[in-house]
């Protein structure tokens, strides 16, 4: 058995606090093999854009990395812990594993990820449509068992399935869940988690996490307020775990800096949600909803491409292409809102981030 790791104190304060953290891509050659340069020249963009953490091996890194024939898991993993060891950062930085699959599953991704030094794991709820409610808990209390968990409630029209209110009271209830991400897409269900998790006696040892990029500022303005027994209970949304933060990340920091500045006035400019409209539309581009998302993997790549972070879009399903017309709307956002994206903040620094990159 793995020893399991805990998060130190500072961390948790910078959990709780709000994060950026972005789900890294996986960036690959043209005859889509690991493009190792590419793949750490990722991670240290997003350390010097100032995240406070990155995700890897989720949704964004492609779940085929898990696939036999590719046996990437472990590999992309490791690389992203070497870098953040070799960073020495002098702040708080929280390393995300993403975990996936049945029991058995989920729980060698997990021993896999605290062996590498991993802070906590990205337990996602795809692909379970089989299991049932109680199934799931006692599946995530097994993963909690060896490695901090980050609940994942992803959006059905990719894999993931709808919960009750009864089973998120009941999920913010396990010892070792100390954050969840809401990614439902879905105003309706991320009432749920947050109404869920003010239930329960955990409450103030739970960072929420948004993982809705078609709503990322008005989730992280948003006081939440229930009355529970005799009182009234608060929480927000503190930061976002997301793959829209893996592009323009330098913006998304001061983005974020930004509204921890400004969420507790009394009065918010309405400025702010004509802002999460424009943030919204650029995601509308990137990820792809006009078709089905089917073009979200490769419309974050096709950013990096542009920017010189990777060398193409390709994923290891040669059929996850960018869609028609994606093309076309990423130059329209890039035309229209020129302020969010961090173009210049990468061209300075970009030859350093590739080169050199010592053996070990």
């Amino acid at each position: 058995m793995i020893h399991r790791n805990e998060m130190s104190q500072e961390q948790t304060r910078a959990l709780h606090d709000g994060l950026v953290i972005p789900a890294h891509p996986l960036a690959l050659d043209k005859d889509r093999r690991l493009d190792e340069a590419h793949q750490r020249a990722l991670t240290r963009y997003y350390m010097a854009a100032g995240a406070g953490g990155v995700a890897v091996g989720v949704h964004s890194t492609q779940f085929e990395i898990r696939d036999p024939k590719f046996g990437l898991y472990e590999k992309v993993l490791s690389l992203a812990a070497e870098e953040v060891k070799r960073a020495q950062l002098q702040r708080p930085f929280i390393q995300v594993a993403g975990i996936c699959g049945p029991i058995e599953q989920a729980l060698h991704e997990a021993e896999i990820s605290a062996g590498l030094g991993f802070d906590a794991g990205l337990l996602s709820m795809g692909g379970l449509q089989g299991s049932s409610e109680s199934d799931i808990l006692k599946r995530t209390e097994k993963v909690a068992e060896i490695i901090p968990v980050i609940g994942f409630y992803l959006q059905p029209s990719v894999g993931g399935k709808a919960f009750s209110f009864d089973f998120w009271r009941a999920f913010a209830d396990i010892q070792g869940v100390i954050a969840i991400k809401m990614a439902p897409f879905n105003r309706y269900q991320t009432i749920d988690v947050v109404r869920a998790v003010c239930y329960s006696e955990r409450r103030d040892e739970i960072a929420l996490y948004t993982g809705n990029d078609d709503n990322i500022v008005a989730d992280l303005l948003t006081a939440y307020r229930f009355r529970i027994e005799d009182r009234i209970v608060e929480k927000r949304i503190v930061g976002g775990l997301l793959g829209h933060w893996a592009v323009w990340t330098k913006k998304a920091v001061e983005l974020l800096e930004e509204i921890k500045r400004i969420r507790t006035q009394q009065n918010i400019s309405p400025e702010w949600l004509t802002r999460n409209i424009e943030i919204t539309d650029a995601n509308a581009a990137f990820f792809d909803p006009a078709h089905g998302f089917a073009g979200c993997i490769p419309g974050i790549h096709e950013v990096l491409r542009r920017q010189g972070l990777m060398q193409g879009t390709w994923c290891l399903n040669p059929h996850e292409q960018l869609s028609e017309g994606q093309q076309e709307e990423i130059d329209r956002v890039y035309r229209e809102y020129p302020y969010l994206n961090d173009d210049d903040f990468v061209q300075k620094q970009l030859a350093d981030w590739l080169h050199p990159f010592p053996q070990e």
